[in-house]
């Protein structure tokens, strides 16, 4: 047997015989891209004492990886449907690890911008790669299963992120976050290399090029107008973006409907299926990663765990990822891609809404059932979901079918931690200016309203004053906990209503199982006849 694998799946008779290894590689690199959002969180503490990182700093630091990553994925999956699928994997995996170099090494932050940004376009080639070569080397029969299983990383890597990084953090630097994913990206290189077979669209025309970059043009500025204007105001820079974020939707409506090639056949969203489990992945991310975001913080600042401390506590959602998806796979060929997605997104909508009572003498044991609920409803609702996009794409377009998925869960969870943490700063600012009022200098005020760190800084310096003393200080902490605990009840229930009306938005779109077999197979929906195909296979749809 050759150490490298060569031979095209176009070309292959029957089904490739290293296809579970191969989607262990696949999966081993989708661990890290998605690691890399999760692990930064834990790191964060360190980083911002180090760097002397301003909020605003420390919310950039954290996006300049999402915006690239979420803005390039369309087109970078064309782009390997067309050369490469596993050429783009390799590519992309270089590229994520030279990021990874780099953000180890500098100790600037606009320097850490910069390595986090590279590391962003390297996961936007990495995970579109990932998902339409799973599509494109496992048969139709065994699809189901192996989504299943890319999707369950992709929920694991959100618990696993944190651990390792507050291990690392135990006896190394912040760097070593960086630095941990170059061997796992070296690693996955090779395996890339000796198991994955190579993949490309057959008789692919031309790249919509000006359809891509209008692509990026209408994310990226939507994104950006998301993150800074809430965080920095609405002033010129986020209207302008949130502008052009409109324009730029509209301009590629309507060019994307004239192009004989698009980009993106836009027609999809027509259907049912397609739509309705694009929603379910972009509202179930948009509260999962703010869950992750702030229940974070709250294990570090308030109940005073360390990173690794930290990291072992979000394991249990780990787990419960692994429940959900083992119950998917027997109950989803029985009942649809409806009824699993929605139950999965009312679960974790009801652990969202279990968060509101969180107050200022809560214990971890009161997080703990939350993020299982949270974790089980991952592992029921998005496996399906995934399934049923990329069963909207015929085998030329797999890396776009790719691109899509992986472009609503990315700007669902971008969005979640921009808007949810822009409403949790502002109830904690609130909620600290009633509790202290005037008892601080204006100054020292002004800095304890910036975050909870902040907040436990200010009450640290004003232990070490000899005119305040240790009450005044234990009074301050007191506040800041209080406060950052009223900011979690209340963005926890502005994120489950927002989770709640999304549940029964998707209930409404998709279609039951019958309705997804008709939806699939109407002439002139979108789809061709394969793709029917593939659409009522997935889904376990009967006409």
């Amino acid at each position: 047997m050759p150490f490298l694998a060569n031979t095209p799946v176009e070309k292959m008779t029957g089904p490739y015989a290293r296809r579970w290894w191969a989607l262990l590689v696949l999966c081993l690199s989708l661990l890290i891209t998605v690691m890399a959002n999760t692990s930064l969180i834990v790191a964060a503490p360190d980083m911002t004492t180090d760097l002397g990182l301003s909020s605003s700093d420390l919310q950039w630091v954290v996006d300049s990886y999402t915006v690239p990553y979420a803005a390039l994925m369309l087109v970078l999956g064309a782009i390997g449907d067309k050369y490469s699928r596993r050429g783009a994997l390799v590519l992309g995996l270089l590229l994520f690890a030279g990021g990874s170099v780099m953000g180890s090494m500098v100790d600037e932050t606009s320097l850490v911008i910069v390595a986090r940004a590279i590391m962003g376009v390297g996961a936007a080639v990495v995970m579109p790669a990932t998902l339409s070569l799973v599509v494109a080397t496992f048969p139709r029969s065994e699809r189901a299963k192996a989504i299943t299983a890319w999707a369950a990383t992709s929920g694991v890597a959100v618990a696993v992120g944190p651990l390792v990084s507050g291990w690392l953090l135990e006896d190394h630097a912040w760097g070593s976050t960086f630095l941990i994913n170059v061997p796992i990206a070296v690693l996955a290189v090779f395996g890339a290399l000796a198991l994955v077979p190579p993949s490309k669209a057959e008789g692919m025309g031309r790249i919509d090029y000006i359809g891509g970059l209008l692509s990026i043009v209408t994310v990226g500025s939507l994104i950006y107008a998301a993150i800074e204007g809430p965080h920095s105001g609405w002033g010129v820079g986020p209207v302008t973006a949130a502008v052009v974020a409109g324009v730029g939707l509209a301009a590629f409506v309507a060019w994307e409907l004239r192009h004989p090639h698009p980009m993106l056949d836009v027609r999809k969203f027509a259907l049912r299926p397609f739509s309705g489990s694009m929603l379910a992945v972009m509202f179930f991310f948009f509260g999962m990663f703010a869950v992750i975001y702030y229940s974070t913080q709250f294990l570090q600042f308030v109940l005073g765990y360390g990173a690794l401390d930290t990291g072992v506590r979000l394991l249990p959602l780990g787990g419960a990822v692994f429940l959900g998806s083992a119950v998917t796979g027997v109950l989803a060929p029985k009942l649809g891609v409806r009824v699993m997605a929605v139950t999965g997104m009312a679960v974790g909508t009801a652990g969202m809404f279990l968060l509101t009572q969180i107050d200022k003498g809560s214990t971890y044991g009161d997080f703990l059932a939350p993020l299982m609920m949270l974790g089980l409803a991952l592992g029921l609702a998005i496996s399906p979901a995934t399934d049923t996009i990329m069963g909207s794409f015929p085998e030329s377009e797999l890396g776009v079918g790719g691109g899509v998925n992986d472009t609503a869960l990315e700007l669902g969870g971008a969005l979640g931690i921009a808007v949810l943490g822009s409403l949790l700063g502002t109830a904690y600012r609130d909620e600290l200016t009633d509790l202290v009022g005037n008892r601080l200098p204006a100054e020292a005020m002004e800095t304890a309203k910036d975050s909870v760190g902040a907040g436990l800084a200010v009450a640290e310096r004003v232990a070490q004053d000899p005119s305040a003393g240790p009450q005044q200080a234990q009074a301050a902490v007191d506040a800041v906990h209080q406060a950052f605990a009223h900011g979690v009840a209340q963005t926890s229930l502005i994120g489950g209503i927002i989770m709640a009306a999304g549940t029964l938005i998707v209930l409404a779109v998709l279609p039951g199982r019958r309705g997804f077999a008709k939806q699939s197979a109407e002439p002139g929906a979108g789809t061709t006849a394969s793709e029917a195909a593939t659409v009522r296979e997935h889904t376990g749809a009967t006409r």
